[in-house]
């Protein structure tokens, strides 16, 4: 069984170690075990306790009132809390059971979590206030333990499955003679925000050419004469050189000078003086993407 350690507890549920501290001594809401060199190991049971924790306080609950509570009655609240009309204890809920269904690989458990998050808020308020929040919290797992990447992979299978579902169930697209050719560049595999991307252009009725992962910028080059697209979406996520970054943008525009092109992912690796590049637009989220659809 996976044992974390009270930074990586800190990390996950948002609760300052300082603070969990106080609580196991005061309330005795978690009983941490003890490595050899006395620092405190907390076990998966532990970190789905302190996630509900995490989200009563959020839906404004007094923690003195939360550590009097039994399990039962703890896991009675969270549900009830489930029906709350408040949208950040909401989103909070939602996010936290994520973390829970994927901890354990429950895809029934994170397929129910994710319809319901849709079903409620829609695609689009569902992924900028649940799953974008939900897997900035999974990237500190990918420094907890060999096992991190795999419960990340089993989180981010499901959501791209899932807008690959509901980007089909589309209707057919209307705009035609404004067409988005999407791609990552080389060395990006993160896909979730390209194919929530599609489903946005996609959704305002524009005809899009998904090309996905690792796309060789030569490759690219050779795409756009034969299907003539007006605008470019690509992200950079991974950290590389921002020269590089410029270096492969300018190659793009060369390509077409009359193409649009539109980048989004590490503000980071945004080059410097992106002012001085011809045609392009730097997305800072989704939204100011979908200020221009």
């Amino acid at each position: 069984m996976e044992s974390y350690q009270i930074h990586q507890l800190e990390q996950m549920t948002g609760i300052k170690a300082h603070t969990i501290r106080i609580w196991e001594k005061r309330y005795g809401i978690i009983q941490p075990d003890r490595t050899d060199t006395n620092r405190r190991s907390y076990s998966e049971a532990q970190v789905r306790k302190l996630l509900n924790v995490s989200t009563l306080l959020s839906a404004g609950q007094k923690i003195s009132k939360i550590a009097s509570l039994s399990e039962d009655e703890l896991n009675s609240l969270i549900e009830e809390q489930s029906d709350s009309n408040v949208a950040d204890s909401i989103c909070a809920g939602y996010i936290n059971d994520l973390v829970k269904s994927m901890l354990d690989f429950n895809e029934p458990a994170f397929e129910k979590i994710f319809s319901a998050a849709t079903t409620r808020l829609g695609i689009y308020d569902a992924m900028v206030n649940v799953i974008y929040p939900f897997l900035n919290k999974v990237g500190v797992l990918w420094n907890i333990s060999r096992t991190a990447p795999i419960q990340e992979h089993f989180a981010s299978c499901i959501i791209k499955r899932k807008l690959m579902s509901a980007t089909d169930g589309l209707m057919p697209a209307s705009k035609r003679n404004k067409k988005f050719l999407l791609f990552l560049p080389p060395d990006e595999w993160h896909e979730v925000g390209l194919l929530f991307a599609n489903y946005m252009i996609r959704s305002k009725g524009y005809e899009t050419i998904y090309l996905g992962q690792n796309v060789p910028i030569e490759n690219v080059e050779k795409v756009i004469p034969a299907v003539r697209p007006k605008y470019l979406l690509l992200f950079y996520l991974n950290m590389r050189p921002v020269s590089e970054v410029e270096e492969q943008i300018t190659q793009l525009s060369k390509a077409d000078e009359k193409i649009t092109m539109f980048v989004a992912g590490n503000p980071e690796l945004f080059p410097v003086n992106k002012h001085k590049l011809k045609n392009t637009i730097f997305l800072t989220g989704a939204s100011s993407l979908l200020n221009f659809l």
